[in-house]
């Protein structure tokens, strides 16, 4: 007895392939987008590094290099941490597109198990209704298992996401911190 026929054989293989190529050309978009923003970071690096060079050489005493250096301290932080909420977003948006093909396609793949075992029940011969219910209860066992640590996992992503912007903001507050006090001791020493 087949459960399948040919022709949904082929559905299913064309769907999957569907379903590959897409992931595929999500995956390839991120890539693009982090190619991109590094490319961004190395241009503006170049110019600012010149535009720095030319500053540095153009200094007349020691109070205004340690000036310069003190006031470049700051922008280079926070430079560094919007790259990093850049690369994090990129990262998490791609991410965010894989989970919700798995969760589709958990579902779709659940819907036809549940239409398997009701077919498989529709046709059972007389006595096996034990087996079809312990079957239809595993299946519902591991639907309750899947959304609690799909719930759990949720969680896990939201609250990472908290902490990663609490670190964020609590280096970029440093980072002013720093500057600010490496001017006052530059004014200080001269």
């Amino acid at each position: 007895m087949s459960l399948l026929t040919p022709e949904q054989i082929a559905a299913a293989q064309k769907a999957n392939l569907e379903t590959l190529f897409g992931l595929t050309t999500k995956a390839f978009e991120g890539v693009e987008k982090l190619v991109e923003l590094n490319l961004q970071v190395v241009k503006s690096t170049l110019a600012e590094s010149q535009e720095n060079a030319q500053r540095a050489l153009s200094v007349k005493d020691a109070q205004e290099f340690f000036a310069l250096q003190a006031g470049l301290t700051q922008p280079l932080s926070e430079k560094a941490l919007s790259y990093g909420r850049h690369v994090y977003e990129i990262v998490s948006a791609t991410q965010t597109e894989f989970a919700r093909v798995a969760e589709a396609q958990y579902e779709e793949q659940n819907r036809k198990m549940q239409s398997l075992v009701e077919n498989v029940a529709k046709n059972a011969p007389a006595g096996s209704e034990t087996a079809v219910a312990v079957i239809k209860s595993a299946i519902t066992a591991a639907n309750t298992t899947y959304e609690t640590v799909h719930k759990a996992t949720k969680q896990a992503v939201e609250i990472a996401e908290s902490n990663f912007n609490a670190a964020a903001t609590a280096a970029s507050k440093a980072a002013s911190q720093a500057a600010a006090q490496a001017s006052r001791s530059t004014k200080k020493a001269v």
